[in-house]
């Protein structure tokens, strides 16, 4: 097999752990929150053995750290909305309505990066919108697992763009290695300050310990590692095609794996169906047609 073909088949994998990590939010007992705690611990830990043993700990200035850990927060904030949105409802409503990600990046990377939106862009945009309302109409009996997966999908985003910033100036190693620390800290002390760290702080069971592992050190740590590996040798154009995949795969599995609780209406798989169309031929588009991406709102 060629190279390319091997990462390519490679980074499929890594999509089809990432669209697990949903399968593992229904599966594990813990509240969202507490659930969460437990995988950026774990991939913490795994995160520093990784830095330690490649003996790869570069000196940032504190102000990074301080950027870093706060980046960390907003990803747990997002990991936590998206386990409570697939607790308050189903693993497919919460893989559908993170796939709006694209939706809210188009309009922040704009912001952050101080340019004009594309109307490339804004249309993909409305296409979503589109998509999201078929969900919203059809499903309204999962509208507070809708809202929170959007707001999960908002939190994706917003941490997507500004690590896009962070990437020039750190290795992605040690921008996770901090994201985590700074995601534990910050549910640590929504722990404590909710009382849940000082109370009857959850434990998990065995079987609960098995798939937090799995979560932590297989769909975090290595699922991310895997990753930067794979797209040494990728197109991005490729790259990201392919992790569009993910709601298809999480999708998939739920039904698999939960069957008819993960059935939903008609609308909803028109809805979510509009919705990777149009993250899909997005960045088709944007490569053959680099003339359309280039015209500016």
């Amino acid at each position: 097999m060629k190279p390319e073909n091997k990462n390519l088949l490679h980074l499929h994998l890594i999509v089809l752990i990432y669209g697990f990590t949903a399968i593992l939010g229904r599966l594990i007992s813990l509240p969202a929150t507490e659930l969460v705690w437990y995988r950026m611990l774990i991939a913490f830990l795994v995160l520093g053995t990784v830095l330690y043993w490649q003996r790869k700990v570069a000196y940032i200035t504190f102000k990074s750290i301080l950027m870093l850990l706060g980046v960390g927060g907003i990803v747990a904030l997002h990991w936590i909305t998206f386990f409570h949105a697939i607790k308050i409802s189903t693993v497919s409503v919460a893989l559908g309505c993170l796939a709006s990600t694209t939706l809210f990046t188009s309009f922040l990377e704009p912001a952050f990066f101080k340019r004009k939106v594309s109307k490339l862009e804004v249309f993909t945009g409305i296409i979503i919108i589109i998509g999201l309302y078929a969900i919203f109409r059809f499903e309204t009996r999962y509208l507070n697992g809708i809202i929170v997966a959007l707001t999960s999908a908002f939190l994706a985003a917003l941490f997507t763009v500004i690590n896009k910033k962070l990437i020039a100036k750190h290795t992605p190693l040690t921008i996770s290695f901090y994201e985590m620390a700074g995601g534990l800290i910050v549910i640590t002390l929504i722990l404590w300050l909710s009382g849940t760290l000082t109370g009857n702080f959850p434990i998990p069971t065995n079987e609960d310990w098995i798939y937090l592992l799995v979560l932590g050190g297989v769909c975090t740590a290595y699922a991310y590692l895997a990753s930067v590996y794979v797209m040494k040798s990728l197109s991005a154009y490729t790259v990201v095609l392919t992790i569009n995949l993910e709601p298809v795969y999480g999708i998939l599995m739920a039904f698999v794996i939960f069957g008819e609780s993960e059935r939903m209406s008609t609308g909803f798989y028109v809805g979510t169906a509009i919705i990777l169309t149009a993250v899909f031929l997005f960045p088709v588009i944007r490569k053959k047609y680099p003339a359309i991406q280039a015209q500016k709102v």
